[in-house]
C-alpha cells in the first residue's frame, strides 16, 4: 500500500496520466477521469489496480483503467493512493464491463462493483506470500474423452472443436437422467487440453458442488477455482486472485463468476439459464447468460448454454444461427425417457368426475405405492413452501385476508394461528367479513402440509422434506418419500422410482410471461431425477395432457416448446423477439425521464401499470436492431436527471425477467 504527500509532488515520467473510473453511482459521471500519477506511485499505478482519488472534495475509490502520455485537460489532480499493487481488473474484463454497462443502460462503476469482489487484505497478503512456492508440480493435461457426449450426434464434434482451439457455440438439451456435471467437465477438459481456460456459471451452491466434484475427477485437484458469494469474503477473494494470476485455468461459480478473470479464455458456459438466480438483483441488473454470451463475442471464445429445458432466448440463438443446437435423436430420447403420464388422461376420471379435483389423484397414488413396494424412493414436487400459505373461509370459500393490510392469511402449522404473509400480524380472532364464519380451509397447500398428508397415506414410510429451511443434496436409494419445492429436489442414489408433480395450476396460472416456460423447466428438472428408461421410473404430472407445457414434458421435447414460445412472443412483440426496458419510479419522475430521453423513432411506450410502494412502471419496446439506441437514450436521460440532482430515483431495467 503506498501513498503520496501533498508537498513536492512531481508527475511520473513516460505516461504520467492515469485514466480512472471513479466509484460514484451517478449516471452523468459515467466516464473516465484523468489524474496525474506522482513519481512515487509510478511503479504501483498499473492498469487494473484499485486507487483512491480526490473527487468533488472527497476521497473516493476508483479503478485505474489505463496510463496515457497526455490529457486534454490542462490542470489535473494527483492520485492520492494506490490501494494495492495487485491489478485486480484485467483488460478483458474491463472491456466486458463497459459492454455490459452499455447493454443494460448502466454505469461502468456499477458493473465493476459486480465484477471485482471487495478487497480482503489478509487474503491478499497470504496469496502474495505464496506466490513463489518451493516446488510446483507440472500439471497433467486431461485426455479428451467424448463419453456421454456420444449420445448427441454433434457432441463429439463439439469436444474436438474445443480441443483444437476453435470457438463453437452450442445450445445443449440434456437427455433424461443425464449427468450434466460430467458433460460440462468433459467440455472444460477439452478446452484445457487445447491450452485455454474456461468459465462456467451455475445457479446455486448444490449445482456448484456437483460440478466441482466432476471437474476434480477430470482435471485433478487444484485446477479450478470456485467463485461464489456464499464462500465468504476471504475465500472468495483468494479464489479470485488465483484466477487473476493465472494459477488455475478454470473458474466455476454462481453468477458472481460471470466476470471471473481467466487467462486465454476459450469457453464460457452456463447451466440451466432459465433459473431466475442467474439474474443479478443489483444495478444494472445483468443476466449471467447475456454477460457470458457478450464475453464470448468479445473474446472470441466458445459458448455453451445447456439445460434440461430450453429458454426462448436459447431458441433465438439457434434460429438466428448464432449457435448450433446439440440434441439427441428421438430414438435415443425415447429410450432414455421414464414413463410419463398426466392425470388428465386417467380412466378413473370417466368413472368418478370428482377425482379431477383431488390433489393426489388415483394414478399418482398408485404410482407412488408401486415404487415404494419396489423399495424405490418417490419424489413429490410441490410449488409452494410452508404449511398452508393461503387459506379461505370454510363456509363461503372467500379468501382469508388480513384486516390490517389485506394481505393473504396463512397457517404455519396444524395448530398454528393464522398470520398475514405481508405484514406478519397474527389474526387469532379472524372472522370472515362476507359471512362471519370463523372456520378456515386450505386454499393453497405447502410442502410441509403435503409431507403430513403423504405420511398418513403411506404409514411407516420415511418422509423427508427439502426446501427453503433445509435443502438436501442427496437421499438414499431405498423406499422413502421426498417432498421438495422446485429447485430443492435432491439426487437419489440410482434415481427415483416415481416422480409426482403436484399442483401444476400454481405454476401454469402465474401472471407471468414465462409461466409456461418456467413450469416446464421445473418439471423437466424433477423428471430428470427419475430412473431412466421406460422400465425405470415413472413421472406423473397432475395436469391436463392437452396443455402445451405438459405435451412438451410427455415427449421430452423442450426445443419444440421453446420454438413455439418464441414464435408467440415474436407475434405479440415480447422479449426476446424485441428489446424491452422498464422504467419504474414515482409517476412524475418516470414521466420526466421519458420526456428527456431521445428514444428511437420506432420506440413504443406501454403503460403505466402499478408497481410496488405506490410507484408506477412504464415499458419501452424497440426492435432488437435498435437495442443499443434504446439503452443509450435511457442512460443519457438518467444522466440528465442526476446532473440536475432530481430528487426521486428511477430504476432502469433492460429486458427484465418479469414484465407484469
Amino acid at each position: 500500500m503506498s501513498a503520496t504527500t501533498r508537498r513536492d509532488r512531481r508527475p511520473a515520467e513516460g505516461s504520467p496520466v492515469a485514466r480512472v473510473c471513479v466509484d460514484v453511482p451517478l449516471p452523468h459521471l459515467d466516464r473516465p477521469f484523468d489524474y496525474l500519477v506522482p513519481e512515487t506511485l509510478d511503479a504501483d499505478a498499473r492498469p487494473g489496480v484499485r486507487v483512491k482519488v480526490r473527487f468533488a472534495g472527497q476521497l473516493v475509490d476508483g479503478w485505474l483503467l489505463e496510463r496515457a502520455a497526455e490529457s486534454d485537460h490542462p490542470k489535473l489532480a494527483y492520485l492520492e493512493k494506490v490501494v494495492s499493487p495487485v491489478p485486480v481488473l484485467s483488460p478483458e474484463v474491463a472491456r466486458l464491463a463497459r459492454a455490459v454497462a452499455d447493454r443494460y443502460a448502466g454505469s461502468l462503476a456499477d458493473v465493476l462493483r459486480l465484477a471485482v469482489p471487495p478487497r480482503h487484505a489478509r487474503a491478499e497478503k497470504s496469496a502474495t506470500a505464496a506466490d513463489t512456492p518451493a516446488e510446483a508440480a507440472e500439471p497433467v493435461e486431461p485426455a479428451v474423452d467424448p463419453r456421454g457426449w456420444r449420445d448427441y450426434p454433434a457432441g463429439p464434434a463439439l469436444l474436438r472443436a474445443l480441443a483444437d482451439g476453435r470457438a463453437p457455440r452450442a445450445v445443449w438439451s440434456a437427455l433424461p437422467g443425464e449427468d450434466w456435471a460430467e458433460r460440462y467437465a468433459d467440455a472444460v477438459a477439452a478446452t484445457v487440453a487445447g491450452g485455454r481456460g474456461a468459465v462456467v456459471v451455475v445457479a446455486d451452491g448444490r449445482d456448484l458442488d456437483r460440478l466441482g466434484t466432476a471437474l476434480t475427477a477430470v482435471l485433478g485437484a487444484g485446477r479450478h477455482a470456485c467463485l461464489t458469494a456464499a464462500a465468504g469474503p476471504s475465500r472468495r477473494y483468494r479464489a479470485f486472485l488465483a484466477a487473476r494470476r493465472g494459477e488455475v485455468p478454470v473458474v466455476v461459480g454462481t453468477r458472481a463468476a460471470m466476470f471471473a478473470p481467466v487467462e486465454r479464455l476459450g469457453l464460457v458456459a452456463v447451466w440451466d439459464d432459465g433459473d431466475d438466480l442467474h439474474s443479478e438483483p443489483r444495478a444494472p441488473y445483468p443476466h449471467a447468460r447475456e454477460v457470458l454470451l457478450t464475453r464470448a463475442q468479445l473474446a472470441g471464445a466458445a459458448a455453451l448454454v445447456g439445460g434440461f429445458a430450453r429458454t426462448a432466448e436459447g431458441q433465438l440463438l439457434v434460429e438466428t444461427g448464432w449457435a448450433r443446437e446439440v440434441v439427441a435423436d428421438r430414438a435415443t430420447v425415447r429410450a432414455r425417457m421414464p414413463a410419463m403420464a398426466p392425470t388428465g388422461d386417467d380412466p378413473q376420471l370417466a368413472r368418478d368426475p370428482g377425482a379431477a379435483s383431488a390433489r393426489l389423484p388415483s394414478l399418482a397414488w398408485t404410482t407412488a405405492r408401486d415404487a415404494l413396494r419396489a423399495d424405490l424412493p418417490v419424489l413429490v414436487q410441490v410449488p409452494r413452501r410452508g404449511y398452508l400459505p393461503s387459506v379461505a373461509c370454510a363456509d363461503c370459500r372467500a379468501p382469508a385476508r388480513c384486516p390490517h393490510c389485506a394481505g393473504p392469511l396463512g397457517l404455519p402449522s396444524a395448530q398454528g394461528t393464522p398470520a398475514c404473509r405481508w405484514c406478519g400480524r397474527v389474526a387469532a380472532a379472524y372472522a370472515c367479513p362476507e359471512c362471519g364464519g370463523r372456520r378456515l380451509r386450505a386454499s393453497v397447500t405447502g410442502a410441509r402440509r403435503t409431507a403430513e398428508e403423504m405420511g398418513r397415506a403411506f404409514p411407516g414410510v420415511p418422509v423427508r422434506t427439502s426446501g427453503r429451511e433445509e435443502v438436501l443434496a442427496t437421499v438414499p436409494g431405498g423406499a422413502g418419500l421426498v417432498i421438495a419445492t422446485p429447485g430443492a429436489e435432491p439426487v437419489a442414489e440410482g434415481g427415483y422410482g416415481a416422480v409426482l408433480l403436484l399442483d401444476s395450476w400454481a405454476l401454469l396460472t402465474r401472471a407471468d410471461l414465462r409461466a409456461g416456460e418456467e413450469a416446464l423447466r421445473r418439471w423437466l428438472t424433477a423428471a430428470a431425477l427419475a430412473r431412466p428408461g421406460a422400465a425405470g421410473g415413472r413421472v406423473v404430472v397432475v395436469a391436463d395432457g392437452a396443455l402445451a407445457p405438459v405435451q412438451a414434458l410427455l415427449r421430452w421435447d423442450a426445443a419444440w416448446f421453446a420454438a413455439r414460445e418464441l414464435a408467440e412472443r415474436r407475434e405479440l412483440g415480447f422479449p426476446p423477439a424485441v428489446r424491452m426496458a422498464s422504467v419504474t419510479g414515482a409517476a412524475e419522475a418516470v414521466a420526466d425521464l421519458l420526456a428527456g430521453a431521445g428514444l428511437p423513432d420506432d420506440a413504443e411506450i406501454l403503460g403505466p401499470v402499478p408497481a410496488d410502494d405506490g410507484r408506477e412502471r412504464m415499458l419501452v419496446r424497440v426492435p432488437r436492431a435498435r437495442a443499443a439506441d434504446l439503452a443509450g437514450a435511457l442512460h443519457a436521460a438518467a444522466g440528465q436527471r442526476s446532473a440536475r440532482k432530481a430528487a426521486d430515483p428511477v430504476r432502469l431495467q433492460v429486458d427484465p425477467l418479469s414484465l407484469f
